[in-house]
Parts: structure tokens; C-alpha cells; sequence
């Protein structure tokens, strides 16, 4: 397949651009305390794959908040149940408890075999939360073990104190064996390391960790913030390796990007009394209706499949483009790829493809992650795939002046 002659998708796809608000020309970064560096698009508005900035340009979005955008932005299934919930209720407090709160929790356990479980706004707040349950679970079962093993590199152990923690090796059996003792209440781990550089852990290495913890006595807790809700192709990334963790902490691909996260437990591990637990709202009704929405749309017949298909797709034109261009391997699953450089050009390549209007992430200075909405189509992956081709070769024609003006 030639890329160059792939023809974007018919124009009636994208819905007209509307005008961009009267006051975005006077809008100034500089009132708004930032947490990273800001890209010069003021986006207005989105639909599906696309974003549209204050100048109406279009951006293919391969980046869906951090993943957490699963449906694509402003899904009309989550439109329309937010838009009549807003008419009803928005929140009750999280002291008392709303319909959809309660809906929630049943088709969430129901659907994960799981026995409770604990809403919350953000994936940062379900992994706090996952290790103070398991400290509650070591203070009854395992005379007060506190201890907490992860992996280097591990996303889930931003932000949170150091202290009661140990990292190992990623995907090092051996390691992770040696470094429990008996202090050690749970290992917690991240199916497929995001922001490490989307480094899937080896079958055999999740299924040893279960065995290890089943045989020691410890807790196993999977940080799926990035890869539940779908993401790998099965509603749990967990259900792909064949094991099974006692505690499960999930982000806002719950809610299509809107702020509502979850915390499942199984078995002994559902051993919180009320107010053990801290977090924020609990699981309003407006947050619990998105997420309601959202899972009724990924657990919809043949929706993984399709998952599993367009990553398959997405994964081959990657490789192509990456032995054209002479970079390094790509490695996921389902629609949450990474494609290795032979360089620390990722953030530059991240500006390249964002002056073609695609959106793209660097995790690492030598990678590039794709995570594209869950409902892409095959046409939208060609698109990226052109685009990305374009990036490439206007990022190689600037690295070709430097190289000419110091000679």
C-alpha cells in the first residue's frame, strides 16, 4: 500500500465547523497555572477523532485525552444521557447515595466479576484509594503489612508518597520475587506500562506474579486506569493474559473523558467500613450516567473485535512507516500503540505531526504513542498514517538543514 495515494475520508464525515467564540482572539494562557508545557491551539470543539482550534483548523486526534476519551469526543450516547440527566440530578453528595450510583457499581461488577465497588473522579484517586485498601486488608489479614511493591517506571506511583514503597525491574519475576518480605502487603502493577513507553508486560511474567502473590499470601492490584474500559480489545487488559487481581483501579475511559473513575475489589479485599475510604463526590449521577453509557457501548456485541481489528490495521502502518524511516520496533495491543525511535526525536516529531493536524504523545523523549478513540475506523488510521508519513519527512528535512548550516 502506497501511503501517499491514501484519499481522506468524504468531507460529509466531519460536521461543519462552527465559528470560533467572539472572545478567543483576546484568550491568553497566561492567567492559567500550568502543569506542562501548552501547544499553541485553543481548541473549541470536537466530534469523534477531530478537534477544531479557535482559527477553525481540524487536528486528527490520536491522543483522546490521554486515553481517557474512549468513545472519541462528545459521543452522542454520552451527549444525550448527560443532557437529560443534567435535567434531573446532578448531585446528591457523598454522603447520600443516587440511582445511577448504585447502577453503576452492579454493571461494573457484574460485568468484571468483581464483588464491590468504589466510584471516584480520576484515575490518580481509584490508585490511592486501591493502596489504602490494601493497607486496610493488611492491618486484618497479614498483621499489618503496609508495604506496596511496583514496578520501575510505574505511572501510578506519581504523586503519591514514596514511603511504604519499593520498585523493581519490569517485567523481572525474579526480582519482584526477592524484593517481598514480610512487611509486604500487595504488588501492584500496570498491565502495559503507559508512560514508560507503552511496555506491555510478558504473558508469562503476569501469570507468575499471581501465583506469587496467591503463594505468599499477598494482594495483586492492577493499575488499568490507561488500558481498562476496552482499550486492549476485552473490557480488562487482565482478561488478555488470563489472570485475575484482587483490586483493579480504573480512570475517566469510564466516562469518555468525563471525570468519573472506579475502584473494583474481589473477595477478602472488600474489606473497607464506611468512611475508610476518602475521594471526591463518590460517584455523582451526572458522572455515573457517562460512565452507564459508556459501558453499555463497549460491552455491545462485536465491539472488541473491532478493537482488536483496527489495532491489528493500525499496528501494520506503523511498521511499515517505521522500516521506511528506519526507527524501531511497535509494540501494544488493541488501540494503544507505541512506535520505539532510533533517536530522542519524539517531541519533535510531536510538533512535526502537529503542524500536519495530528495530534500525537510523547511519553518518553524516543517514543510516540497512539491512542486513538476506541470507535476509529480503518479510513481515519490511513489518514494518521499519511499524516504521520508527512511529520516524518518534514521532521528529516529540518534535521537535513541543521546538519547543512553547521557544516
Amino acid at each position: 500500500m502506497n501511503l501517499f495515494k491514501l484519499r481522506r475520508p468524504a468531507v460529509a464525515v466531519v460536521e461543519p465547523v462552527p465559528a470560533a467564540p467572539a472572545a478567543a482572539a483576546s484568550l491568553s494562557s497566561e492567567w492559567l497555572m500550568a502543569s506542562a508545557a501548552l501547544p499553541a491551539p485553543i481548541f473549541v470543539r470536537g466530534q469523534g477523532s477531530w478537534l477544531w482550534d479557535n482559527d477553525g483548523r481540524a487536528y486528527l486526534d490520536f491522543t483522546q485525552g490521554s486515553a481517557g476519551n474512549s468513545l472519541g469526543h462528545c459521543p452522542q450516547v454520552v451527549s444525550e444521557a448527560l443532557s437529560a440527566q443534567a435535567q434531573t440530578l446532578l448531585n446528591c453528595g457523598g454522603q447520600l447515595t443516587n440511582h445511577n450510583q448504585l447502577l453503576l457499581a452492579q454493571k461494573l461488577c457484574q460485568s468484571t466479576g468483581s464483588d464491590q465497588a468504589y466510584l471516584l473522579n480520576s484515575g490518580a484517586e481509584a490508585c490511592a484509594t486501591a493502596i489504602r485498601l490494601a493497607r486496610k486488608w493488611g492491618q486484618l489479614h497479614r498483621s499489618g503489612a503496609d508495604h506496596v511493591i511496583t514496578a520501575s517506571q510505574a505511572c501510578h506511583g506519581r504523586g503519591l508518597d514514596t514511603s511504604g514503597f519499593s520498585q523493581v525491574p519490569f517485567n523481572d519475576l525474579s526480582a519482584l520475587h526477592a524484593a517481598v518480605d514480610s512487611r509486604t502487603v500487595a504488588i501492584m502493577l500496570e498491565p502495559i506500562q503507559g508512560e514508560a513507553g507503552v511496555i506491555p508486560a510478558s504473558r508469562e511474567y503476569l501469570q507468575g506474579v499471581e501465583r506469587l502473590c496467591r503463594e505468599l499470601g499477598i494482594l495483586l492490584i492492577f493499575d488499568e486506569v490507561l488500558t481498562g474500559i476496552g482499550r486492549c480489545g476485552a473490557l480488562l487488559a487482565e482478561q488478555r493474559y488470563d489472570v485475575r487481581a484482587d483490586i483493579i483501579a480504573l480512570g475517566t475511559g469510564l466516562g469518555g473523558g468525563v471525570p468519573v473513575a472506579a475502584l473494583l475489589a474481589r473477595g477478602s479485599a472488600c474489606c473497607a467500613e464506611p468512611g475508610e475510604l476518602q475521594g471526591s463526590q463518590h460517584g455523582n449521577a451526572l458522572m455515573c450516567t457517562a460512565g452507564l453509557a459508556v459501558l453499555e457501548s463497549v460491552l455491545a456485541p462485536g465491539f472488541f473485535e473491532q478493537i482488536k481489528d483496527r489495532g491489528r490495521h493500525l499496528r501494520e502502518g506503523l511498521s511499515r512507516l517505521s522500516g521506511r524511516y528506519g526507527h524501531g520496533v511497535v509494540r501494544g495491543q488493541g488501540l494503544l500503540w507505541a512506535l520505539q525511535l532510533h533517536d530522542e526525536v519524539a517531541p519533535a516529531l510531536v510538533q512535526a505531526a502537529l503542524q500536519e493536524g495530528l495530534l500525537l504523545q510523547a511519553p518518553q523523549p524516543d517514543v510516540v504513542r497512539f491512542a486513538p478513540a476506541l470507535t476509529i475506523s480503518r479510513g481515519l488510521v490511513d489518514e494518521m498514517l499519511l499524516k504521520l508519513a508527512r511529520a516524518f519527512a518534514r521532521l528529516h528535512g529540518q534535521q537535513h538543514n541543521r546538519r547543512e548550516m553547521r557544516a
